[in-house]
């Protein structure tokens, strides 16, 4: 089971080394058999723990150069940092990240061998249109992907539920993850207004191989409680 959280544009460098520190503690004292991921603002990477990946919200497809204000491979390096996010809707639809920009650094970011959790996610309009029409607008945004590349993590993130408080139903969820299952051997994530209530039913639902988390990530210990009603341990 995996569980990322994205701090988006919140926490400090001081906090979230706070945060690691804490999240680490309560992880290596059990030995949870989970995944953990966590992606800090760029200010405040720092590198991997041992129960804990870093990763990167963003990052330019190139190793170094003249790009003001982004991060090459040469910075995430100085961190050990090898997992991103690509392609999520923020990126797309704030900030106008083409799909033809996001298979350029999906490809650039495989070829260098980082995982990728790769993000796809339909609009509220294109949802009240029918499943037909979810279907094919998501398979879209696999225009260039490389399915079979081997560190892919592919997380569905409805942007009508993200940050919204409203979360896909959990027929909708099964739905979706079935379909995007036809062709996708790869760990498949939810992300979407995930919160301490519905997190249970949400990883209950088949094909959900984790989540990615977003505001309800931002305190370690609920961040800890989540992955506990998702995946309770083992006795």
């Amino acid at each position: 089971m995996i569980f990322a959280a994205n701090f988006k544009m919140n926490h400090t460098r001081a906090s979230t080394a706070a945060y690691l520190d804490r999240l680490e503690a309560i992880l290596k004292a059990a030995e949870y058999p989970f995944k953990v991921m966590v992606f800090p603002p760029a200010t405040a990477l720092q590198p991997s723990r041992e129960w804990i990946t870093v990763g990167v919200q963003n990052a330019y497809p190139a190793e170094s150069g003249a790009y003001t204000g982004e991060i090459g491979l040469s910075q995430l390096a100085e961190f050990g940092i090898d997992t991103v996010l690509v392609g999520h809707s923020e990126r797309r639809n704030l900030l106008g990240e083409s799909q033809e920009f996001i298979a350029e650094k999906f490809g650039y970011f495989a070829d260098k061998g980082l995982q990728i959790v790769y993000c796809v996610g339909e609009p509220l309009e294109v949802r009240e249109s029918g499943f037909e029409a979810v279907a094919e607008y998501l398979w879209e945004q696999f225009d260039g992907i490389d399915l079979d590349y081997e560190r892919l993590i592919v997380a569905y993130e409805p942007v009508w539920a993200i940050g919204t408080g409203r979360a896909a139903s959990v027929e909708e969820i099964a739905a979706t993850h079935a379909e995007l299952r036809r062709r996708i051997g790869r760990p498949l994530l939810y992300g979407g207004s995930v919160k301490p209530s519905n997190i249970a039913e949400i990883g209950a639902v088949t094909d959900v191989d984790g989540v990615l988390v977003g505001s309800a990530s931002l305190d370690p210990e609920s961040f800890h409680a989540m992955m506990i009603a998702m995946a309770p341990p083992q006795v």
